[in-house]
C-alpha cells in the first residue's frame, strides 16, 4: 500500500506498507501493483505510544482529590490507608472480565487520539493471584482492540496490610514468587517497582530485579518522584529501560542515565494533580543526551488522565520542553522506553505500520491545543483501525 501524507515535510511523502510492515519512504516510489490511499495532505506522525500507564484497576479515588483540596498530602492519604491500598481493595474485588471491562473506556480515549501501543502496569493487587489477573486483564485488551499492549509486573508497588513492616518477606513471597509464575505464563514484558519513602527502598528492591535480569527481563522504575533516595542509581545499575517521574533527580542521575542508555519518562500528569514544584531537571537531561519520553501515567489517583495530547502539552507548558521534544517524548524515545525501537515510534523501513495522520498543518498544533483533538485516521500495523 502506498499512502500519501505530510509527515512534518513541506513535501508530500509516500510510505509504502506490506503485510503491515513499512518497507519504504520517500517521494514518487514505484507504486506499481500497490493500492493507493490518498491521505488529502494529512499531517502524518508515528503512531502514538503511553509507555506509562496503570490503566487496568478497579473503582476509583475522587475523594482523595477531594482531599487533596483540603489540604491532605499524598503521603498523609497513603499512610493512612487510601492511595494504592485503597484501589488494591477495589481491584482484587474484580475478576479478569470486571477489569478488562473497567478498562476499555481508558484504552479507548488513548487510542481515539492516534495511540498505537499502551504499557499496562500490575501494581493494584498486591497480592500473586491479583497481580497475575491485572495482566491477564491487559493481555485480554489487545485481543479486543487493535493495539500493541507492552506489560509490566509492579507487584512492588506497595505493601498490603498482610505485609506490613515485612517489605523483605513481601519482595520475597509475592515480587519475586510471583514474577515467576507471569513470566511462566507470558504475561510479563519488564519488571517495575516504586522506590520512594512510602514504598520500597533500593536496597530492598535489590532483588528483584536482580532476580528480573536472571530471567533475561528488563527492568524500569518509578524513582525520585517526592524525594531522592537512589532510585535512578539503582535503575542505572541495571541498565533499566527507563526511570520515570524522576523530579528530584541530579546532575549525576542525569549522567547515570545517560552512560546506562536509560530513557527519563516524563510523567506531567502526576505533577500536576499532586500540584507538585519540583520539575525534573529536563536542562541536565539535554545536557547530558537523556532521551525524555512522554506518558500519561493514567491512575486512578495521582495522575487520572486518558490523553496523550494533553500530555504534550503539558509537557511542554510544566517542563519547558520543545515542540520536538514533546513528539519524539511519545514517539521514537517513548519506543526506547518500552524496549520497542526496532518495532515501532519512527516511519522507517523494517519497522510496524503504524501511523496516525492529523487535520493540522505542524507539530506545534498537537502540543498546543489543549481540549482539542485533530486526529483523522490512526493506522495500526498498515490498517485503518
Amino acid at each position: 500500500m502506498i499512502t500519501d501524507a505530510a509527515d512534518l515535510a513541506p513535501e508530500p511523502l509516500e510510505v509504502l506498507t506490506e503485510a503491515g510492515r513499512i518497507v519504504a519512504v520517500g517521494t514518487a516510489l514505484d507504486r506499481d501493483g500497490a493500492e493507493v490511499v490518498d491521505c488529502g495532505g494529512a499531517l502524518m506522525t508515528p503512531g502514538l505510544i503511553d509507555c506509562h500507564t496503570h490503566i487496568v484497576y478497579g473503582g476509583d479515588r475522587a475523594r482523595e482529590f477531594e482531599l487533596r483540596l483540603e489540604g491532605a498530602s499524598y503521603e498523609q492519604i497513603s499512610r493512612e490507608g487510601g492511595g494504592i491500598a485503597a484501589t488494591m481493595n477495589a481491584t482484587r474485588a474484580l475478576s479478569v472480565d470486571a477489569l478488562v471491562e473497567t478498562a476499555l473506556p481508558r484504552l479507548d480515549h488513548l487510542l481515539a487520539e492516534g495511540v498505537s501501543t499502551v504499557e499496562v502496569k500490575s501494581g493494584y493487587g498486591l497480592s500473586i493471584a491479583a497481580e497475575l489477573d491485572m495482566l491477564r486483564a491487559a493481555r485480554k485488551l489487545a485481543e479486543l482492540r487493535p493495539v500493541r499492549i507492552v506489560t509490566s509486573w509492579l507487584a512492588a508497588h506497595a505493601l498490603p496490610p498482610e505485609y506490613r513492616d515485612r517489605p523483605d518477606a513481601y519482595i520475597r513471597e509475592v515480587a519475586i514468587a510471583g514474577l515467576d509464575a507471569a513470566h511462566a505464563e507470558g504475561l510479563v514484558d519488564a519488571v517495575d517497582a516504586f522506590c520512594e519513602g512510602i514504598a520500597f527502598s533500593p536496597e530492598e528492591l535489590e532483588p528483584l530485579f536482580t532476580h528480573a535480569t536472571a530471567l533475561g527481563l528488563p527492568v524500569k522504575l518509578h524513582a525520585e518522584q517526592l524525594s531522592r533516595i537512589g532510585g535512578v542509581q539503582l535503575a542505572a545499575r541495571h541498565n533499566a529501560l527507563s526511570a520515570d517521574h524522576v523530579e528530584y533527580a541530579t546532575e549525576a542521575d542525569a549522567r547515570a542515565m545517560a552512560e546506562a542508555g536509560t530513557v527519563a519518562v516524563l510523567l506531567p500528569g502526576a505533577f500536576y494533580t499532586l500540584r507538585e514544584t519540583q520539575a525534573p531537571p529536563v536542562a541536565a537531561f539535554r545536557a547530558h543526551g537523556v532521551p525524555m519520553a512522554l506518558a500519561t501515567d493514567c491512575n486512578p489517583g495521582t495522575s487520572p488522565m486518558t490523553s496523550l495530547l494533553l500530555t504534550m502539552n503539558m509537557g511542554a507548558t510544566f517542563f519547558r520542553m520543545t515542540v520536538p521534544e514533546c513528539l519524539a517524548g511519545v514517539t521514537t524515545h517513548a519506543a526506547t522506553a518500552l524496549g520497542l525501537a526496532a518495532e515501532t515510534g519512527r516511519i522507517a523501513p523494517g519497522l510496524s505500520a503504524d501511523f496516525a495522520l492529523w487535520e493540522a498543518d505542524s507539530a506545534a498544533v498537537l502540543v498546543n491545543r489543549i481540549g482539542f483533538n485533530p486526529l483523522k485516521w490512526r493506522v495500526f500495523g498498515g490498517e485503518v483501525a
